[in-house]
């Protein structure tokens, strides 16, 4: 087991916290406000803890199904894990939740004034994935990020008092482009899983098989595709960063980490010339640094 496995079977809590570092963006850089770093670290947790379930990554023991109320017998049951989750957060908004993360939650909701919806939103994209493996289209793949990439930015906005709805649009704009981008740098992690968020219209457009996608380096026709969606969360990103510009001081700086991670990130797919297959491409530091300079200025 891990050193975060080992963490997790001890603490939950920790042990999600900790997968924080891990991440192609910053969570809760340390420039900002001691206020936003606890709830936007509260927030994440949550995000954290439904991914887990969602992807069957719980740490061994059942510690976590035990503190949703669920049953050794029953700890694989995802989709049941997630009701309970579900009736958890409940409790997050009236009542007293079990959960650790979701207690830590209670008092950010409580001071931001934040609603359940985007929560649920969450929630919901988990149950998606253990009954939706394959993307006929492109706009399905959209509907799909709506519910599994959007509410985060919403959050923090609201975390930090700064929605409108001009920016709600912007934000949804870099969260998509976030989760396609993850999605390109984890093809194989997800095959795996037995999913394939790549639109099926555009597997078919590039003659990749899904047999294709589990050769150890990639072909001719896996890169053009892999180039292609890069391509299309590249102009997501550059259609949500006016975001930046329109708040200031440390909030313009964490968004512009944002943009930046998944400009990095897009970066190191095309300098691995596409080929994701061996193992998420991964930007270095020095590149995450240079791409937020680049969206801070305006870039890109």
């Amino acid at each position: 087991m891990t050193a975060t496995g080992t963490a997790r079977a001890g603490d939950p809590e920790r042990g999600t916290l900790d997968k924080a570092a891990g991440e192609n963006f910053p969570v809760a850089p340390f420039f900002l406000p001691k206020d936003w770093r606890t709830d936007l670290v509260a927030v994440y947790g949550f995000a954290r803890l439904v991914d887990d379930i969602g992807d069957g990554d719980l740490a061994p023991g059942g510690a976590d199904a035990r503190l949703l109320g669920v049953s050794p017998a029953e700890a694989e049951d995802r989709l049941l894990l997630l009701d309970a989750f579900e009736a958890d957060l409940d409790r997050v908004f009236e009542g007293t939740p079990g959960h650790p993360l979701l207690r830590r939650l209670q008092a950010t909701v409580r001071r931001r004034s934040l609603t359940p919806e985007p929560f649920l939103g969450l929630i919901a994209a988990n149950r998606q994935d253990q009954l939706v493996t394959r993307y006929e289209t492109y706009d399905d793949l959209l509907a799909y990020c709506e519910l599994s990439a959007n509410p985060v930015g919403r959050l923090v906005l609201a975390v930090t008092g700064t929605s409108t709805p001009e920016r709600i649009r912007l934000s949804d704009a870099i969260c998509t482009a976030l989760q396609i981008v993850e999605h390109l740098q984890d093809v194989a992690e997800d095959l795996g899983r037995d999913r394939i968020y790549l639109p099926a219209e555009d597997m078919k457009r590039f003659h990749v098989q899904e047999a294709d996608l589990a050769a150890k380096t990639a072909g001719a026709s896996v890169r053009a595709l892999v180039a292609y969606e890069s391509q299309r969360a590249r102009e997501l990103l550059n259609e949500g960063a006016p975001l930046v510009r329109s708040v200031h001081g440390r909030l313009k700086l964490l968004l512009a980490g944002f943009v930046a991670g998944g400009r990095a990130a897009l970066r190191a797919i095309a300098a691995a010339e596409h080929d994701v297959l061996p193992g998420p491409p991964k930007p270095g530091r020095l590149q995450l640094l240079r791409e937020v300079g680049v969206t801070l200025r305006g870039e890109g």
